[in-house]
């Protein structure tokens, strides 16, 4: 007669619920921080909003049928006016990036096959950003050539 019972069967059930136990910890424990976790999707959508108001709206061709052409002096235009202080302020301000609670600010990109410029503030390190890219033609006025430029949005 075997007086030790039944151990690998009470091992086997109790390392059971004790995995049970962690992994019901681990995913309560995740879920109590989620609140305070980064804000890099809000930062995105606002990416995403900021690009088309500016490709369609201030850099736009004048083509409806083509929301993606944008005009080569437009962009010039805007890539000084983002470098300026006193514009870059007035151009946030009117793309709503100014709030009473929360200010973003905002960075442009342009590339194309030949440079890479670049305006508004310079990104800080370690923080959470939202960026959006756009593929865009741009047509030059005065040559009437159109080339592809990657415009990318960055938010923070």
């Amino acid at each position: 007669m075997d007086s030790k019972g039944q151990m690998t069967i009470d091992y086997l059930i109790s390392i059971i619920i004790f995995l049970l136990a962690m992994v019901f910890v681990f995913s309560y424990t995740s879920g109590i921080f989620t609140p305070f976790q980064s804000n890099s999707d809000e930062v995105t959508l606002i990416a995403d909003r900021v690009s088309i108001a500016i490709v369609e709206k201030r850099m736009s061709a004048g083509d409806e049928a083509v929301p993606n052409l944008v005009n080569k002096t437009k962009i010039n235009d805007f890539f000084a006016d983002l470098n300026n202080d006193t514009n870059y302020q007035s151009i946030i301000d009117s793309l709503g990036m100014n709030g009473s609670y929360l200010r973003y600010d905002l960075n442009v990109t342009a590339e194309n096959s030949s440079s890479i410029i670049s305006a508004g503030k310079p990104i800080p390190p370690q923080i959470n950003v939202g960026q959006t890219r756009r593929i865009v033609l741009c047509k030059d006025e005065n040559s009437e050539r159109t080339e592809m430029v990657i415009l990318s949005f960055r938010v923070w």
